[in-house]
């Protein structure tokens, strides 16, 4: 896991990798600029059937109210879905610096399969954190229980997803995985929890989805190594 995560960093100097990080980042922001301009239409429009005139000014601050919290709720969410759209790109490049002949057989799935896999990512993300959300509340008593569980279900889906990103370029379905391509669970729950902490952290996050990429990578093809 260490030599995975310092490698993974040391590759982000790469301009392959600097390429992919800049359009996920900005990908990301625009996906969130775009939110707080649908949400700044919509509030024009339910401002102007409930016949509050001159509420432009309102509906400006509460989108962009509005946007700012998405952001910080859903970055997590919406940050994997990009990145699914580009992880074949972010696999190859580290496949190809450190795993020459897997790239060589490997059979990218597209950007179409990404973006399929975004989706159910970005579903099972919405999903067990609604259904984990009686819990987070119980935990607010606590203090640290709530953090601790937060991460804990996501550390297991976004273990997964990593997974799963560099599997789906060297098998028929990824959702059917063989043994030989699947991490172990503590492995894989780490390698999680890894990415959900470092997406947590402001402007680390940027750096998270293309680090945890990279990382899964060197894991996936580490165990098929040994």
């Amino acid at each position: 896991m260490i030599q995975a995560f310092t490698r993974s960093l040391a590759q982000l100097t790469d301009r392959t990798i600097l390429a992919i990080l800049l359009k996920v980042i900005l990908l990301t922001i625009l996906l969130f600029i775009l939110f707080g301009v649908a949400a700044y239409f919509g509030l024009v429009w339910l401002f102007a059937w409930l016949g509050w005139t001159g509420g432009g000014f309102a509906a400006a601050t509460a989108a962009a109210l509005i946007a700012i919290l998405t952001g910080l709720l859903l970055f997590r969410i919406v940050a994997i879905f990009v990145l699914n759209i580009f992880s074949d790109d972010i696999v190859d490049a580290v496949e190809r610096r450190y795993y020459p002949g897997r790239a060589e057989t490997a059979k990218p799935p597209g950007y179409a399969i990404g973006i399929k896999m975004g989706l159910a990512s970005a579903g099972r993300a919405l999903g067990y954190n609604i259904l984990a959300a009686p819990l987070y509340v119980v935990l607010l008593v606590t203090g640290i229980g709530v953090p601790i569980a937060f991460f804990a279900v996501n550390g297991l889906l976004l273990g997964r997803d990593l997974q799963d990103m560099v599997a789906a370029r060297h098998v028929v379905d990824y959702r059917n995985l063989a043994a030989e391509w699947s991490l172990p669970k503590a492995q894989r729950f780490l390698l999680g929890l890894i990415a959900a902490l470092l997406l947590a952290i402001p402007f680390v996050n940027f750096l998270a989805p293309v680090l945890a990429a990279a990382m899964a990578t060197h894991l996936v093809h580490g165990r098929r190594k040994t």
